[in-house]
């Protein structure tokens, strides 16, 4: 049965997997019906259009006029060697936004991207192919590569470029697919709570968690414009269904810590049934408890710390009214049960 709440369910989980090299799943859970997709989807479009990266936007070749000229001992023309060095993806190394960089090779030779790797400048696919030159040639060219987001066309470069250099089409974003799933979870006794699996693969540039908080800080910059008209006063911890579901393993029974028997039996002959009971109470509580001895509470205070949750948890404070309250809604569907 769906509850009358005054706020919206607020994600508890959240996971980070790395599945492969460039590659990785950001798994949050669980949302109300709806918000998934609310959030997912214009997270995947900033994760495109706001993540940063580096990119050429200009190339001068020696001899060279235009993109559809040759140059006399190489393979490809130009306008074929453009297209390879788009499919280059650099990098800068330092913090520098903008870097010049000039190149020179003689042949017999095939150039690969990790022929242009040097102090400043890294290429993350190194096995690219650029170009094959000839014993005849002599290749010199400079290229523009410069930090941004996005994409750029030429066009919109050619005034911000000199006269002798060629604009390019400039691809900034480092992310090569962004991809997500959105998935129901049950929440205590409701299905229809949702788990959004974001997949991000990256180009090499940059990691796809990096990107992943590209894409948030983006977020939150767009939305913070509406600080400026309304004050909003977010709480920092929002009331749900779950009731800080972060600490789950607290709603679990004291059958769990494999206690000895007369440790068990004295809290069952005290009423406290749940492991989260333990971690809120102080010691001094833990030791009035009736017909408890000395070597139990030094049991219960041994595993209580080695299950992260020391008798009396101070973390926990802040939110202790929150947990007693679902630890007796848990009791009473235990007793009604």
């Amino acid at each position: 049965m769906r509850k009358i709440t005054t706020s919206a369910y607020m994600p508890t989980d959240i996971k980070v997997e790395n599945v492969g090299p460039n590659v990785a799943k950001v798994i949050a859970y669980p949302f109300e019906t709806g918000y998934a997709v609310t959030v997912a989807h214009p997270l995947r479009r900033l994760l495109y259009t706001s993540t940063v990266g580096f990119a050429p936007t200009a190339i001068k070749i020696d001899g060279v006029s235009h993109e559809f000229d040759s140059i006399r001992g190489m393979l490809e023309d130009v306008a074929v060697f453009i297209i390879n060095l788009k499919n280059l993806r650099f990098k800068i190394k330092g913090d520098s936004k903008r870097e010049i960089i000039e190149y020179s090779f003689n042949g017999p030779k095939e150039i690969k991207g990790s022929d242009l790797t040097n102090s400043v400048i890294e290429i993350v696919n190194p096995d690219a192919y650029l170009a094959t030159i000839n014993e005849d040639a002599d290749l010199k060219f400079t290229i523009i590569v410069e930090k941004g987001i996005g994409y750029v066309p030429s066009e919109e470069l050619r005034d911000y470029i000199d006269n002798d250099y060629m604009a390019l089409d400039a691809f900034f974003t480092p992310v090569k697919r962004a991809v997500y799933e959105i998935e129901n979870v049950l929440v205590e006794d409701n299905p229809d709570y949702e788990k959004i699996i974001f997949t991000i693969t990256t180009d090499g540039q940059i990691g796809p968690i990096v990107a992943f908080k590209n894409a948030l800080e983006a977020m939150y910059q767009q939305l913070s414009v509406f600080g400026g008209i309304v004050d909003i006063d977010i709480p920092a911890n929002v009331s749900s269904p779950a009731q800080t579901g972060e600490h789950s393993k607290l709603f679990e029974s004291v059958e769990n810590l494999n206690l000895s028997a007369r440790s068990f039996n004295c809290l069952d002959r005290a009423d406290v049934r749940f492991i989260g009971e333990l971690a809120l109470m102080e010691e001094n509580e833990l030791k009035d408890l009736k017909n408890l001895g000395k070597k139990s509470l030094e049991e219960i205070k041994s595993i209580m710390e080695e299950i992260g949750y020391p008798v009396g948890t101070p973390e926990l404070a802040d939110q202790k009214e929150q947990l007693l309250k679902k630890i007796k809604d848990l009791k009473t569907q235990k007793s009604e049960g």
